[in-house]
């Protein structure tokens, strides 16, 4: 008989594969956005149908972030997370996306959906980072634009670091220039707010390894559109090629 896991508002009962997991970075030092195979890293969060993940991975995205946060107007529960693992290509990276969740949660939640990276979006400490990075394969570290978290986000070790607006999943986005020189110590991918017509200048102002994008390429009901996924990832790849020719 199999065991189902409750973490928040997710269950789960089997695990999933994906593509082999980013190689961490023993220390945050200087990454170049043509570090990833020479194109811009582009993630689609929020994914919420099998859908949607399909026409994601026929845009041509990197990734897919999964919500498990009980209180996200993003959240799935574990018939749809199966069903979108189902039908993720292997070289799509899968995220689950955390808040606030102990290590042990990340861990086990991560393990048995077998989701390639974990996303820590709320206040976790240093410890729960390090943690969670020695049993999984991706840890993602969220900061808030403008918190004094930026300055401190190495403490964590993170492979990757996203800097999100203060209110994430709003589509309103923050004053790029707060993000500093940070693009040029992590593997920093840019989120809060970005859309098809503003990406390119994001990435030509920030230089961001990579970019991520949930409300920005939603129609009115809230579901991904694909023509927007579509334009999205081909301006920013545009945009990246242009500044890292």
């Amino acid at each position: 008989m199999e065991q189902d896991l409750v973490v928040g508002a997710a269950t789960v009962d089997e695990a999933g594969s994906g593509p082999p997991p980013i190689t961490p970075q023993p220390t945050i030092g200087p990454v170049a956005p043509a570090a990833y195979g020479g194109r811009v890293f582009v993630k689609v969060c929020g994914v919420m149908t099998p859908a949607d993940a399909a026409a994601a991975a026929a845009a041509g995205v990197d990734a897919i972030g999964l919500n498990v946060v009980p209180t996200s107007r993003r959240c799935i529960d574990v018939t749809t997370a199966r069903a979108i693992l189902a039908v993720v290509p292997d070289h799509v990276m899968t995220v689950g996306v955390f808040r606030d969740h102990t290590a042990d949660q990340v861990i086990t939640l991560t393990g048995e959906l077998g989701l390639d990276a974990a996303q820590l979006h709320g206040d976790e400490p240093p410890e729960t980072t390090a943690a969670v990075a020695r049993e999984v394969g991706t840890v993602i570290k969220v900061v808030a634009a403008g918190s004094p978290a930026i300055g401190r986000v190495h403490e964590h070790g993170a492979d990757i670091v996203i800097v999100d607006a203060p209110t994430p999943g709003g589509g309103v986005p923050f004053d790029w220039d707060v993000v500093g020189d940070l693009a040029t110590r992590c593997r920093l991918v840019l989120a809060g707010g970005l859309r098809p017509d503003t990406v390119a200048e994001a990435i030509r102002r920030v230089r961001p390894w990579g970019v991520d994008v949930a409300s920005g390429v939603e129609d009115r009901h809230g579901r991904k559109d694909r023509d927007a996924m579509v334009r999205f990832v081909s301006t920013a790849q545009a945009a990246a090629n242009r500044h890292t020719a």
